[in-house]
């Protein structure tokens, strides 16, 4: 019997598909398991860290001016300069203050000789007695002169009614100056305090401000503790936010205008805990789930766990069900189903031959 000859491609192609019937078990066996990437659930935070923009600012700022006019000889402190109290600030040319204490000394004591001389021929029933009456209530009237003349040249020296900073000199020397006119801007330095604006959802959210924990970030240095002092209760029109007003507790070298971050640290509401909004499931019923991890061997057996979404905004949602401690499947989980051996992704690694 004559065998005729296979054709090459024949041969090749049976070749081929034995080997990929042979192979195909030896495939399954050794492929490997999915690497999925994890997130541990954590406890939940009692507090809350929040961080605001914040501005330095004085107790007090006040415009400083003369009671009375004249010429200003004397403006005494450089802007920045620090002065104390009862320092001398500004001074009006004195001469003419002068003058006018010593007029009104003068008809002081004129109108006193006169009051006594108009008594003494009173009491003598020469004069009457009410010439008697007029010239004391003349002397009256030049005690009262004298002591305006003393205070109007007290007034015609300008002092520092407080330690503090000078701001700004409104005012040249040598300018004349009328009453009410401000000279010079004083910073009282002593309480430094911070102004931050505080959002109305947040504040509804709050409740009492008594119960945020205030702190200052300040350049080069640590972190310094505030109190409060007061709130604005109006907002303003654009941010819709209250002004807070806060000091701090021991001295620090910051100036008024300085910016500062300031740290409020709230009192968490229970709110359950926080995972990654891509490791949550939704399902047909609008139910929600993760995939939680099950140690098997070494690998994991995934099995889904129902959640209750409480809120949810960005990439992070806060869900009620899941104790802490728990490892869920981080992101992917739509590609992945309950009962699935998987993983843990550790990185990517490389191999050479």
């Amino acid at each position: 019997m004559q065998c005729r000859p296979r054709s090459p491609l024949k041969i090749r192609l049976a070749i081929w598909i034995a080997a990929l019937v042979m192979g195909q078990p030896v495939a399954a066996q050794t492929s490997p398991l999915p690497a999925v990437r994890t997130y541990v659930v954590a406890s939940p935070s009692e507090t809350v860290t929040r961080q605001f923009f914040g501005q330095v600012r004085a107790r007090e700022t006040v415009d400083l001016s003369f009671d009375v006019g004249g010429t200003m000889t004397l403006l005494a402190p450089e802007e920045g300069e620090r002065v104390a109290r009862g320092d001398v600030l500004a001074q009006l040319d004195l001469d003419p203050y002068e003058r006018a204490v010593e007029r009104a000394a003068l008809s002081l004591e004129m109108a006193t000789r006169e009051a006594l001389r108009a008594a003494t021929l009173a009491e003598r029933q020469v004069g009457a007695a009410t010439r008697a009456e007029d010239a004391a209530t003349a002397r009256d009237m030049a005690d009262v002169a004298l002591r305006d003349a003393r205070a109007a040249l007290a007034d015609a020296t300008l002092r520092a009614p407080f330690d503090g900073l000078v701001a700004v000199r409104l005012t040249p020397a040598f300018s004349a100056v009328s009453p009410g006119l401000p000279v010079v801007r004083v910073h009282d330095l002593s309480e430094v305090r911070v102004e931050i604006a505080l959002p109305e959802q947040l504040f509804q959210q709050i409740g009492a401000l008594e119960q945020i924990g205030f702190t200052a970030d300040l350049p080069g240095g640590p972190d310094a503790a505030l109190r409060l002092v007061a709130f604005q209760p109006d907002t303003d029109r654009v941010g819709q936010s209250y002004r807070v007003t806060l000091a701090f507790e021991d001295a620090v070298d910051v100036l008024p205008g300085a910016s500062v971050t300031v740290r409020a640290t709230i009192p968490a509401p229970p709110q359950g805990v926080q995972i990654p909004a891509s490791a949550l499931l939704a399902g047909n019923a609008r139910d929600a789930s993760v995939l939680a991890l099950v140690p098997q061997d070494e690998a994991f057996v995934l099995r889904r766990q129902p959640v209750t979404v409480i809120a949810g905004a960005g990439s992070r949602f806060s869900v009620e069900g899941l104790p802490a401690g728990t490892e869920i499947v981080a992101a992917g989980a739509h590609l992945l189903r309950e009962g699935q051996t998987v993983r843990r992704f550790t990185g990517l690694t490389t191999s050479e031959d």
